[in-house]
């Protein structure tokens, strides 16, 4: 039992990573402190002044647990790591966990290529990124290998020298063959190194290069190649054109600007690298009501750049972020070389991050109505089932069903759904086993049952769907159902309110069974429309699982090898009979009752099944 004052009395102070759990275990909250004491104990002072969204957090934290570090840079490490494992419903959440690409330059092989790459590694290439778009960087890499006649294939050179034919490339002219030694290493080399600076953003060389040589074409009236040319400039000037924010410093920088709405923010981040502007980005924040904008820059930094291998040597933001110096430290040692922040307050460097922002606002006020509707779908209609049932705290729901035909090969499934919103990778699928025949309450005891005392397994995994209790049970039925779920509950000793979605003649959601009394619902509201489509994600789930286990035991069986019975007659056998046994010990007038069954093809039956013997 968690003894809060006594636990409270043990907390050192020290650095270290804090986790708040709520009664089903579930970790609501992560945070670190430079002193676990002081900062755990503020939570639970009664003289406290804490905003509405942390008095909510702390009202179900049910016991904690705390993590010692050796330093408070340590501890934040921890806390991204933790915080991007967990998904703690009350820390400021980044919602798109996006990676970016690079362009890798294998300055390091005596013929170097161009690559494209999804992460920087220590392995003595240059990167140039990291890009917004895979595409543009595939399209920069052919346009490039293009312009030097650079080699694109994965042959080892020069230890592969004359062991194959030259390539395609090669056969067009693209590509000057140095697999078969048709061009010295210096040479390609000095073509890699011009590559390398038209890379850098130094174009004008080779387009007045591809200029000479157009006007050359077109004097000798040799036009076809002169088009050639002329395309290859006008691409070379749609990758420059995409680079009109230019500083001179030529300094890698990240330009990071906010706008907020309701519990949604949204930040937009410039990526400036070698002072031109590659690309920007924006994303999604929730959890940020009642969070001042220095802990939503600082959730939003470390939690993005834990993400990204590539950190860029300054990060300019509109206001100071909150533990500044710990999270320079950080980045500094992923980076290995300093880290800045900049506030940018006049002149042209406020102009860019103003231009950050207003850009925030755009996506922002775009995308309003469709965060509205979204959350109204999910959250908001969670929130509608909540007061139709006279609860709270609603997140976590799971759904059971059963699926068989006749008795045959029963099988279970379990969905989840977390905020309204369907959490596939906690699906779970069970195999009835000791239930035969049509039993579905019996089949759907059996898996409540396995679920439940699962949960209850030592040392789970924080991977186990089965680890975290739902906040309310779904049942694909009416009162039969949640009696039985009900049942499993008591004989478990486990609370958790049950509630039966209810259909009508038509097979039609109509309305909630819960507390013995069917209720009502609005069928023009968000909560029924997620109560549909929980139940017709449980169904499909279930009917899904039968199919592949009925396609698996169908593919070879026992019948399958009786002379005269074919997949026709094996299926109405399946039909007419609750199980395999039914049929071994069916008489030969039993056999016989099945419309598509012979004497003959009866008398085979037994004869396979038991020897010929009819009894």
């Amino acid at each position: 039992m968690f003894n809060l004052e006594e636990e409270l009395k043990k907390l050192p102070g020290k650095p270290g990573v804090y986790l708040m759990h709520d009664a089903s275990d579930e970790i609501i909250y992560v945070g670190k402190a430079i002193s676990l004491k002081n900062r755990v104990r503020q939570y639970f002072q009664k003289s406290r002044n804490v905003t509405p969204k942390i008095q909510r957090m702390i009202d179900r934290i049910a016991w904690f647990e705390y993590i010692v570090t050796d330093s408070e840079l340590e501890a934040l490490v921890l806390e991204c790591n933790l915080i991007k494992e967990h998904s703690p419903r009350y820390n400021t959440m980044l919602k798109d966990g996006k990676s970016y690409p690079f362009l890798k330059a294998t300055v390091q092989e005596a013929y170097p290529r161009l690559l494209f790459a999804r992460q920087m590694n220590r392995d003595g290439s240059r990167y140039f990124g990291p890009f917004t778009s895979g595409k543009a960087i595939r399209d920069t890499i052919e346009l490039v290998n293009e312009l030097f006649h650079l080699r694109s294939c994965r042959r080892s050179l020069p230890k592969d020298i004359g062991k194959e034919r030259p390539c395609l490339y090669h056969q067009i002219g693209q590509c000057p063959a140095p697999c078969q030694g048709g061009v010295p290493e210096e040479e390609y080399r000095k073509n890699f190194e011009r590559a390398l600076k038209f890379l850098q953003g130094d174009t004008k060389e080779i387009v007045r290069e591809l200029t000479e040589k157009m006007t050359r074409a077109s004097e000798a009236m040799q036009f076809e190649e002169a088009a050639q040319y002329r395309d290859l400039i006008h691409s070379i000037e749609q990758v420059t054109e995409r680079q009109k924010i230019t500083s001179e410093d030529n300094e890698d920088r990240d330009i990071v600007a906010m706008a907020r709405g309701g519990d949604e923010a949204v930040v937009q981040v410039f990526f400036i690298r070698g002072g031109k502007l590659i690309g920007r980005e924006h994303y999604y924040l929730t959890g940020v009501e009642e969070e001042e904008n220095a802990n939503v820059l600082s959730a939003f930094i470390k939690q993005m750049y834990s993400g990204t291998p590539y950190i860029p040597r300054e990060i300019w933001t509109e206001e100071e972020v909150s533990d500044g110096e710990a999270i320079l430290t950080w980045l500094s040692a992923k980076r290995g070389r300093k880290v800045y922040f900049r506030v940018p307050k006049r002149g042209e460097k406020e102009r860019l991050l103003e231009l950050a922002k207003r850009n925030a606002y755009m996506v922002l006020t775009k995308d309003a109505e469709k965060l509205k509707a979204e959350r109204a779908r999910t959250i908001g209609a969670m929130e509608e089932i909540e007061g139709l049932l006279g609860l709270q705290g609603l997140s976590r729901v799971e759904s059971y069903d059963i699926s068989n035909i006749n008795g045959f090969d029963t099988v279970g499934s379990m969905v989840v759904f977390e905020n309204g919103k369907a959490k596939k990778n906690d699906y779970r699928k069970f195999r009835i086993r000791s239930v035969s025949g049509p039993d579905d309450y019996g089949a759907m005891e059996e898996m409540l049952t396995r679920r439940f005392e699962h949960s209850r397994r030592e040392n789970l995994s924080e991977l186990d769907s089965f680890r975290h209790l739902p906040d309310i049970i779904f049942m694909d039925g009416g009162k039969g159902q949640v009696n039985i779920a009900e049942k499993v509950l008591l004989n478990l000793n486990i609370t958790i309110p049950v509630c039966g979605m209810v259909k009508d003649d038509h097979h039609r959601t109509r309305g909630l069974y819960f507390r013995n009394q069917e209720l009502p619902i609005d069928t023009h509201g968000q909560g029924f429309r997620l109560i549909t489509r929980i139940q017709d994600e449980t169904h499909r789930f279930a009917i899904e699982y039968h199919k592949l286990i009925r396609s698996k035991t169908q593919v070879h069986s026992i019948l399958d090898d009786i002379p005269t019975i074919g997949a026709t007659r094996r299926k109405a056998l399946m039909r007419h009979f609750e199980s395999l046994e039914q049929i071994k010990n069916a008489t030969l007038e039993e056999l016989k009752e099945v419309p598509e069954m012979n004497e003959r093809s009866a008398k085979e039956v037994i004869k396979a099944l038991r020897g010929g013997q009819e009894e």
